[in-house]
C-alpha cells in the first residue's frame, strides 16, 4: 500500500526497515531523532506531516541545518519515514468553511420570523451586487436613443444629427389613408382626377384641392412625386365635355 494513503502499518516498522539498510551511524541517528519528532507530532493529535512542517521541527531539533534539505535526493529515507507517519495519522481534517459576516449576523437574531426577513434582504442585496459587478465588467455601452425611422444627417462643420422624416411620424393607418386618398382608383371611383400640377379636379374640371395637393402628400409619405402628365404614371380621367 502507498505510504501516501491511510494505513495501519506503524511507522516503527518502517523505521526498522530503513535502519536495516545500514549506512553511516550519523544517518541512523538522524532517522531515529526525526522519528521521535514525528511521534511527538502524532501524540499531540496533529495530522500535519507535510515536509515544510516536519522540516521546521527537524531544524529546531538540530537534526538538519535547514528544513529544505528534506527536498534533496539524499533525503529520500527521511521523506519515506515522514510519509509513513502521514499515512498512519490519516489525512488532515478539512478546514471548516469560513462563515460569512452576514451569516454570523443572522445567527445573532433570535426571532425566527425576523431572521427569515433579514435573510431574504441580504440575498437580494447579494443579487444586486452581482448584477452591478456584471455591468462594471462591460467597458462600453452603446445606447441608441434615436426615434424609430430617424436618419443621421451630416453637414460640414457641424455634429451629426438625427433627423426624423415626416413619413416616420405617421402610424400605418394614417399612411394608408393618405395613399388611398390620392390613388387613381379612389379618385376615379369618386368622379375625380389629378391635374397636371398636383391639384384634384372633379369631372367638370372644377378644382377640389389646390395645386400641389397630391405632390405634398407624396412628399409626406416619402414617395417620389408623380408626374400627372405622364400616362405611364397616372391614369387620368378627363372631365366631361
Amino acid at each position: 500500500m502507498s505510504m501516501k494513503g491511510t494505513t495501519d502499518i506503524h511507522p516503527d516498522a518502517v523505521l526498522e526497515s530503513l535502519l536495516a539498510k545500514g549506512g553511516r551511524s550519523d544517518r541512523r541517528a538522524k532517522l531515529e531523532k526525526l522519528h521521535e519528532v514525528c511521534r511527538k507530532q502524532h501524540a499531540a493529535g496533529s495530522r500535519d506531516f507535510s515536509l515544510p512542517t516536519i522540516g521546521r521541527m527537524g531544524e529546531a531539533a538540530n537534526i538538519m541545518k535547514t528544513g529544505r534539505s528534506l527536498y534533496n535526493a539524499e533525503a529520500a529515507d527521511y521523506r519515506t519515514l515522514i510519509e509513513a507517519w502521514a499515512a498512519y495519522a490519516g489525512p488532515s481534517a478539512p478546514k471548516p468553511p469560513k462563515m460569512k459576516a452576514s451569516h454570523e449576523y443572522l445567527m445573532k437574531i433570535e426571532d425566527p420570523a425576523l431572521r427569515s426577513i433579514m435573510q431574504s434582504v441580504i440575498a437580494e442585496r447579494d443579487k444586486l451586487k452581482m448584477q452591478i459587478n456584471m455591468l462594471k465588467a462591460v467597458t462600453e455601452k452603446i445606447v441608441d436613443r434615436r426615434p424609430l425611422g430617424a436618419k443621421i444627417s451630416t453637414t460640414p462643420g457641424s455634429k451629426p444629427m438625427a433627423v426624423l422624416e415626416m413619413s416616420a411620424q405617421l402610424p400605418p393607418y394614417e399612411r394608408e389613408s393618405l395613399m388611398k386618398a390620392i390613388s387613381c382608383e379612389y379618385l376615379e371611383r369618386n368622379g375625380l382626377y389629378e391635374g397636371e400640377r398636383g391639384e384634384i379636379l372633379n369631372e367638370k374640371g372644377r378644382k377640389i384641392f389646390e395645386v400641389g395637393f397630391t405632390r405634398a402628400i407624396r412628399r409626406v409619405l416619402g414617395e417620389n412625386p408623380v408626374d400627372p402628365a405622364d400616362p405611364a404614371q397616372v391614369k387620368r380621367k378627363m372631365p366631361k365635355e
